[in-house]
């Protein structure tokens, strides 16, 4: 049973806000027609991907034009929707453009939920989404409508399972809305699906906060602008509070497992002293000492000239950059894998520690040891359901803090530093998920959505929807679709390798970065700190409709 959605004073006005179609979609489905492009290959590992996708592999990447369409408007279908992985703001309004856009096509087209993600697909859980349904939850945040779940789609049975549910309910297709690894599951069903001769279009919504999620036709993943307005509202208010007391220093870690996207784009919002990014860790191959080591000389030097407070950003994922610390993670995931049934018949966290240790290579398992307790039990944790470590469950800002407070005594004890090191550590995760859309999250996802209808009601499966020309005003954004094999490539997952999605880390020679390093020295020692406040939805466009810093910075010569 879905949960009845309660309406506060904001909510009641959100509710208003109408999106903004592009301008190729306004007229509705039946008026807009695929163009096909050049057959596609996989980012990496083009035989492996081939060989696993035989039906969906090298398919053509897909544009929509104006134009009339009778196979959109052939006949009535019905439409499976399902919200995969971890919330993100917007997921009702793609729900709500995908409803619309079916509609445009035939009033008799049926939108069908499962509810609780994946499992409600293995488990026949549904319920039937008309307007009556989406009319309190337009332009809300988070994924309460159906809810959301991490079950993988990824055994024999499983997938015999999910198509014997989609036949029952006599589906003609099935959208995703998920990140990279959703998708991928995606991407495998409307494999199998075609292995299995059953007419069943499989359509993938870029979907995940991280930003991780991109190419040149996936401009940005669907709730990244909101979850960064709203996690830059938090740290722009600490840097307030900063600039008052002046006298701690404020490790604040922020989400972004697998790139440092979020934290990038929240350092160009608030402008704080440090902003750790992990894929330079990584291409400089720095010790966790040496991070350790800049952080402590940078509070040397803020402390000489009166500064004895600072704020510092660090990725969620930062430790899983750091190259030994990427090694020691590689092979706790492998032994963890291989060993699962005899670590799990253990019946104290030392002996799991020194079991697992035991199997570890010398140099790894010595640094294991040299890690504070807490930190080393947080890295033996159990791996979530895609084999990978839970790092957001490993306080990386108060390992910083401890190993910068053990440094800074050292630096005292030997006269080289003479000043206070008071700390307070923040992780923002959670609350930037299902905050309320912005505006251009709100138009963006109810695109996404209107734009999957288009590819469905011309049996696309295998793609996922496009939305691009972002910095633009919606009106003048470009649709159409990829395939999904063009972002795979392979990895290792529990042990075993693996099609994914392949995530896109922040570039160092792209444009946001280096617009970055121009300007962090400055903001180490001057206190350029922003406070944008909480995220605005009314007033000037200038202000209410801007789009992320990240974008534009990469759109400003296209």
């Amino acid at each position: 049973m879905v949960q009845k959605c309660n309406v506060s004073e904001l909510h009641q006005e959100r509710l208003k806000f109408q999106p903004v179609l592009p301008a190729v979609l306004k007229k509705g489905v039946a008026n807009v027609k695929p163009v096909l492009g050049k057959a596609t290959k996989s980012v990496a590992d083009f035989d492996k991907i081939k060989a696993i996708f035989e039906k969906t592999y090298g398919m053509p990447v897909v544009s929509f034009q104006a134009g009339k369409n009778a196979v959109a408007v052939k006949k009535a279908i019905k439409v499976g929707v399902v919200l995969s992985g971890g919330q993100a703001p917007g997921g009702h309004n793609v729900i709500f453009g995908l409803l619309e856009g079916l509609k445009s096509a035939n009033k008799k087209n049926k939108l069908v939920g499962f509810l609780g993600g994946p499992s409600g697909i293995l488990d026949n859980k549904t319920m039937e989404i008309n307007d009556k349904v989406i009319a309190n939850y337009k332009n809300t945040g988070g994924f309460d409508m159906i809810q959301s779940g991490r079950t993988k789609i990824e055994t024999p049975e499983q997938f015999a399972q999910a198509k014997a549910t989609i036949l029952k309910n006599k589906m003609d297709a099935l959208v995703f809305i998920g990140g990279d690894d959703s998708n991928t599951n995606a991407a495998l069903l409307a494999e199998y699906l075609k292995k299995e001769n059953a007419n069943v279009c499989v359509i993938g919504v870029p979907k995940t906060i991280d930003g991780d999620l991109k190419n040149e036709h996936i401009e940005a993943s669907f709730g990244f602008d909101t979850a960064t307005k709203i996690y830059a509202e938090l740290v722009g208010n600490i840097e307030r509070d900063v600039n008052s007391a002046r006298k701690y220093w404020h490790f604040i870690r922020l989400m972004g497992r697998s790139a440092s996207h979020i934290t990038l784009e929240v350092g160009f919002k608030v402008q704080p002293n440090v902003v750790l990014i992990g894929e330079e860790v990584l291409a400089k191959k720095m010790t966790l000492k040496q991070i350790v080591d800049n952080l402590a000389n940078l509070v040397v030097k803020r402390s000489k000239i009166g500064k004895n407070y600072g704020v510092v950003l660090i990725p969620e994922g930062l430790i899983e950059f750091i190259p030994e610390m990427k090694s020691l993670i590689a092979s706790l995931n492998d032994v963890i894998a291989e060993n699962e049934k005899e670590i799990n018949g253990f019946q104290t966290a030392i002996e799991k520690s020194k079991f697992i240790i035991s199997k570890l290579p010398k140099n790894l398992a010595t640094l294991m040891e040299s890690l504070p307790m807490s930190i080393s039990a947080q890295l033996m944790l159990d791996r979530d359901p895609h084999g990978n470590v839970q790092v957001s469950l490993i306080e990386t800002e108060k390992l910083l803090i401890e190993m910068v407070s053990k440094k800074l005594k050292e630096l005292k004890k030997a006269g080289k530093y003479k000043g206070k090191f008071s700390t307070i550590n923040h992780f923002f995760g959670y609350e930037g998920r299902c905050g309320v859309p912005s505006n251009f999250d709100a138009n963006y996802t109810y695109a996404l959505g209107y734009n999957a209808a288009a590819l469905v009601l011309n049996n696309m499966s295998g793609y996922l929807s496009s939305v691009k020309n972002l910095v633009k005003k919606s009106s003048e954004w470009k649709c159409g679709g990829i395939p999904l094999t063009m972002m795979m490539n392979i990895e290792r997952r529990k042990g075993k390798e693996k099609p994914v999605i392949q995530k896109a880390l922040v570039k160092l020679n792209g444009a946001p970065f280096k617009a970055f390093a121009k300007v962090r020295q400055d903001w180490a020692m001057n206190d350029r700190y922003m406070f944008p406040g909480p995220i605005q939805f009314f007033g000037p466009a200038s202000v209410t409709d801007i789009t992320t810093k990240t974008l534009q910075y990469e759109q400003k010569k296209k």
